[in-house]
């Protein structure tokens, strides 16, 4: 893969996570297909993917689809949907996907390149995504910080691929431990700011709540030690350093609550609650972010 100039991809989920590597795959040169919503896909075929960038802003030629088929010629398919539909996502795209295409996982939480390789017979790479960015309208991507990935140690020829388009990547021999990584991150920063409807740098600094997170943490890595996960050891200053990084960007769970969205939450903290339950693990932090935002989603009538 990496020896060829260009290749085709699919973006299968074009929100913001999607639309950004899309983008930046487009932007070097690779025939992107974004497959997602009316609203966004009108605007796409219209007048390109409005990549509004920290260096650049400019109008990204990409070919678009609401349709999953799409995925169909694609030699890399960018798995970019909310994990509440990961399994009808994959049910969807596996008649459609070339025998020599690879799959790259790019959602949250642990658990969900299991359940897209129960769907499809294709490999399924898993990668632990960290950027900042919204949809700001319709076709409408801005960037607000990062954008680097982790993927699997046997995963060179991709790497290559990113790091060419401008996305930078480490390879690491141990992908559980760095997916468990960016869970805790969620965990902490996701439900804090969807209930206050406030981005990571002012959230943070609020009274508390560097303690909630705190909470927060140890217990998700109580629940990833439990599991047999290995963790790096400067997790909680990994996580404060977030805010840090991304002071300006609001957590895609605040995003959805906000549009009156459903939200990933069940695969946060609800996750590591249920994890939790099942190893014996007490997790009541997560276990009231975890309430709290249901009971908005409720509210909101989701």
């Amino acid at each position: 893969m990496a020896g060829q100039r260009t290749i085709q991809v699919a973006v299968l989920g074009a929100g913001a996570v999607g639309c950004y590597y899309g983008g930046m795959l487009a932007r070097a040169g690779h025939r992107v297909t974004l497959i997602g919503r009316p609203v966004h896909v009108e605007a796409f075929r219209k007048s390109g993917l409005h990549f509004e960038g920290l260096t650049f802003d400019e109008r990204v030629a990409v070919e678009a689809s609401t349709d999953a088929s799409a995925v169909r010629g694609a030699r890399l398919v960018l798995f970019c949907v909310k994990s509440t539909d990961t399994e009808h996502a994959a049910a969807q795209i596996a008649p459609h996907l070339d025998a020599d295409a690879l799959v790259v996982n790019l959602q949250n939480g642990v658990d969900n390149t299991e359940r897209i390789q129960a769907k499809v017979s294709n490999p399924v790479i898993p990668a632990a995504v960290y950027v900042a960015t919204e949809m700001a309208g319709p076709g409408h991507l801005k960037h607000h910080g990062r954008g680097d990935l982790v993927i699997g140690s046997s995963s060179a020829d991709i790497k290559t691929l990113f790091e060419v388009a401008g996305v930078p990547v480490v390879l690491s021999d141990n992908v559980a431990g760095e997916l468990w990584a960016k869970l805790v991150v969620n965990c902490a920063y996701n439900a804090l700011s969807a209930i206050t409807q406030l981005p990571y740098g002012r959230m943070i600094g609020g009274p508390g709540i560097r303690e909630v997170m705190r909470d927060v943490v140890d217990e998700s890595l109580a629940v990833a030690k439990a599991s047999g996960v290995r963790m790096a050891p400067d997790m909680l200053a990994r996580t404060y350093r977030i805010a840090e990084a991304m002071p300006t960007q609001y957590s895609s769970t605040a995003q959805d609550l906000a549009r009156g969205k459903p939200t990933e939450i069940d695969h946060l903290n609800g996750y590591v609650v249920r994890r939790g339950e099942a190893l014996g693990v007490p997790t009541p932090a997560n276990r009231a972010l975890h309430a709290l935002v249901k009971l908005l989603e409720k509210k909101n009538g989701v």
